[in-house]
């Protein structure tokens, strides 16, 4: 019964990730079979068998990067196969002509400094010329077009079946900020209670980030691509520009939630006094922070979220100086103790502030000034 279980539990996973990767199948077959009929049928090459290649390998599974995958695999297929040709037709093929061919197409790669793919194909190019095809007079130049076409349908294809440019960036947005809010919320309780591990989880959870906001990144360029390429979705290029403006201030908030959350674990570990009212105002921030990813669902301007962000900054007069904070003790520790974290602490907590509102699409010098108006002036009036 309970390997009956993993077998099932295995299926609905492997049925999860066919239904994940729908689109990338249907584009690399599409893309296979337009390249073939193109190469074979309209060309006339009579063994076209590297534009079906060429036009997987530039889409492959993966939605990232396609634009710099073709390039780098027309250009690999076009030295290896060019290297291989010539020097086959001088020399003949044989063990050591290979080896002979493989390496000066690798050199040749390497040389000029190209990507794994780049190197990859033109190896393998080599090879393929080398130990499959007889050289002939046009045998490189039409398996150089071939790849050419290759790649220039798998570009077509992702063109007018494209994936949908702001899905994918939206989700993985989501990710990291809830991940900010996470590390926030664990800050703010491990300040307010004096826990040394809530402070260490805290820490280790800001550590683990950087690999969801890489994610973003990626995705965000990844997006791009679909939108230059794509003429359906031209018109989400300025909603793009936004969320590429979202990731790279999302990447400095998390930065300075590393920062806090180190400071934060020193300023418990060492006794410090923790500045009134910062744990509140860090859960405040955090929860604007969930305003902000509830904004991430809806096609217009995240303006919307700026007013949970400079409320959470009102409500936190602690935030006016970080140069003047008046400590309390923790619980249990000497009124005498030194406050060194506690500037540290405060500054931490007004750059994240300043790195949300960018992410609204404020400027940072209009980011500064709305800060400081609400710390100068917190009724608004």
């Amino acid at each position: 019964m309970a390997a009956w279980d993993r077998v099932r539990s295995r299926g609905r996973a492997g049925a999860r990730r066919v239904r994940a990767s729908w689109l990338p199948i249907l584009q690399c077959s599409m893309a296979a079979g337009l390249a073939l009929w193109v190469a074979g049928d309209l060309v006339g090459h009579t063994r076209p068998f590297f534009a079906p290649i060429a036009a997987v390998l530039s889409l492959g599974m993966s939605l990232n990067s396609r634009l710099r995958r073709t390039a780098e695999l027309v250009v690999g297929v076009s030295i290896g196969v060019l290297v291989g040709d010539l020097l086959i037709a001088q020399i003949g093929s044989g063990l050591w002509q290979l080896v002979l061919v493989v390496a000066l197409a690798l050199v040749i790669a390497v040389f000029t400094d190209g990507g794994t793919l780049f190197v990859n194909q033109a190896a393998v190019s080599a090879v393929l010329v080398t130990t499959l095809l007889p050289p002939t007079e046009t045998g490189g130049i039409d398996r150089c077009i071939d790849a050419l076409i290759g790649g220039l349908a798998g570009i077509l294809v992702a063109a007018v079946i494209p994936a949908h440019p702001v899905r994918i960036v939206r989700r993985v947005a989501r990710r990291v900020l809830d991940d900010l809010v996470t590390v926030l919320t664990e800050i703010a309780t491990a300040l307010r209670e004096g826990d040394r591990e809530s402070a260490s989880r805290a820490l280790a959870r800001a550590r683990d980030t950087q690999a969801v906001i890489d994610e973003l990144r990626t995705a965000v360029s990844s997006a791009g691509e679909v939108v230059t390429v794509s003429p359906m979705h031209r018109p989400r290029r300025a909603m793009l520009r936004r969320y590429r403006t979202l990731a790279e201030r999302a990447d400095y908030a998390h930065r300075n939630a590393r920062v806090l959350a180190r400071r934060a674990m020193t300023a418990i570990e060492d006794g410090e006094p923790v500045p009134p009212g910062l744990p509140d105002a860090i859960t405040e921030l955090a929860a604007s922070v969930e305003a902000l990813i509830g904004e991430l669902g809806q096609d217009g301007d995240r303006e919307k979220a700026r007013g949970p962000i400079l409320e959470a900054v009102q409500h936190a007069p602690v935030l006016a100086d970080p140069g003047a904070v008046v400590a309390r003790p923790a619980e249990g520790q000497p009124a005498a103790a030194p406050a060194v974290s506690a500037p540290v602490l405060v500054a931490q907590v007004r750059s994240i502030a300043v790195d949300l509102l960018q992410a609204t699409g404020m400027t940072r010098s209009e980011a500064l000034r709305a800060l400081r108006g609400q710390l100068t002036d917190p009724h608004g009036d």
